[in-house]
C-alpha cells in the first residue's frame, strides 16, 4: 500500500551506531550575481552562506552523497550513503551503507531511507523488523533531530542548518568535483537555525539544540556560481553517556545532477513496523 507517491522529472554515533547498527533512540532569495560579487569581495559572507538553502529550492532537486564519520573504541568509523532528493517537496530517498565488520566481511545489508518532513523511514532496519516493513521515527523526538540517527544528515536539514550561520569567512575560489566553487568556513547556531528553519524541519532541529552538547556547529560549505551547496561539511559535539566525553560526528553532503528525475514513495501504515524494535 502506498500512502503517497511524490515524482520530480524537471529541471530547474552513539546515536548513529550501537554495534555497527542504526538505531533510532523561509528566507528571501539571493541571486548567483550578488553571491559571486560577495565571493569577490569577501563581503557578508554570513548571509550568502545563510541562503543557500533557498537556492536549493530554487534549484529543485539533485542527487546526493553523504558521508559520516566518527572515532569510537580507537577505530574510525565511517557510513556511506547516496541517493536523491526535491528540495521543494522535502522529500528524499537514500541508500545507506554500513561498514564492514572488522574481520572485512560485509556483515550488514544497505538500509533505505526516506526522508521527509518530520519523519525518516528506515527498511532493512534489522533487529527484529521484518523484511518487507518500514520503521518509522518522528525526527522531533530525536535528541540529535535526525542529524546523525539515521547515518547521514538529510540534505535538505544540512542546509536549513546554515539558515543559523553566526560567523562565515570567505576561504577562496576552488573545486568540487570539477565544478568551481566559492570555500566559506564558520559556525551555525542551532537554535537560530530551528527559528529560521522551514515549518518541516523547525522542530527537529530545536530537539538537535537540546540534545547537542553545544549548540555551535562549526562549518565547512563550497557553494557554485548560482550559490547553491556543492558540499558541506559539519562536525556535531554530543555528550557519550557511557564514557562521560565528548565525541565529536563529522557529516559530510555532496550535492550534484541538479534537477535529478525524483521518485519518493512513502509507505503506508500497513507497511510500517508497529512491534519493538529489538537492540542491535
Amino acid at each position: 500500500m502506498v500512502e503517497r507517491e511524490h515524482r520530480r522529472t524537471g529541471p530547474a554515533v552513539v546515536a548513529v551506531v550501537t554495534a555497527l547498527g542504526v538505531m533510532a533512540g523561509g528566507t528571501g532569495c539571493a541571486g548567483g550575481g550578488a553571491a559571486a560579487e560577495d565571493a569577490r569581495t569577501g563581503a557578508d559572507s554570513v548571509e550568502v552562506v545563510r541562503q543557500s538553502a533557498a537556492a536549493l529550492q530554487r534549484a529543485g532537486s539533485s542527487k546526493a552523497r553523504t558521508s559520516m564519520e566518527m572515532a569510537t573504541g580507537g577505530t574510525r568509523v565511517t557510513i556511506r550513503g547516496e541517493g536523491v532528493y526535491d528540495y521543494e517537496e522535502r522529500l528524499g530517498q537514500l541508500k545507506v551503507m554500513l561498514p564492514q565488520d572488522p574481520a572485512g566481511a560485509a556483515e550488514h545489508r544497505p538500509i533505505t531511507e526516506l526522508l521527509a518532513p518530520g519523519a525518516l523511514f528506515m527498511k532493512n532496519r534489522g533487529a527484529g523488523v521484518p523484511a518487507d516493513k518500514w520503521v518509522r521515527v518522528e525526527t522531533a523526538t530525536l535528541s540529535d533531530g535526525n542529524l546523525v540517527t539515521g547515518g547521514a544528515t538529510d540534505p535538505f536539514t544540512a542546509a536549513e542548518l546554515l539558515r543559523g550561520t553566526r560567523t562565515a569567512t570567505y576561504v577562496g575560489e576552488t573545486e568540487v568535483a570539477g565544478t568551481a566553487v566559492r570555500h566559506y568556513r564558520g559556525t551555525a547556531d542551532l537554535e537560530l537555525a530551528a527559528r529560521r528553519a522551514s515549518a518541516g524541519h523547525r522542530d527537529a532541529l530545536k530537539a538537535a539544540a537540546k540534545g547537542f552538547a553545544t549548540a555551535v556547529v562549526p562549518f565547512d560549505v563550497y557553494l557554485d556560481d548560482q550559490g547553491r551547496i556543492r558540499k558541506v561539511r559539519h562536525r556535531f559535539s554530543f555528550v557519550n553517556g557511557q564514557r562521560k566525553g565528548t565525541v565529536v560526528v563529522a557529516s559530510t553532503t555532496l550535492l550534484y545532477d541538479f534537477g535529478a528525475p525524483v521518485d519518493v514513495r512513502l509507505p503506508g501504515a500497513a507497511d510500517i513496523f508497529a512491534g519493538k524494535i529489538a537492540e542491535p
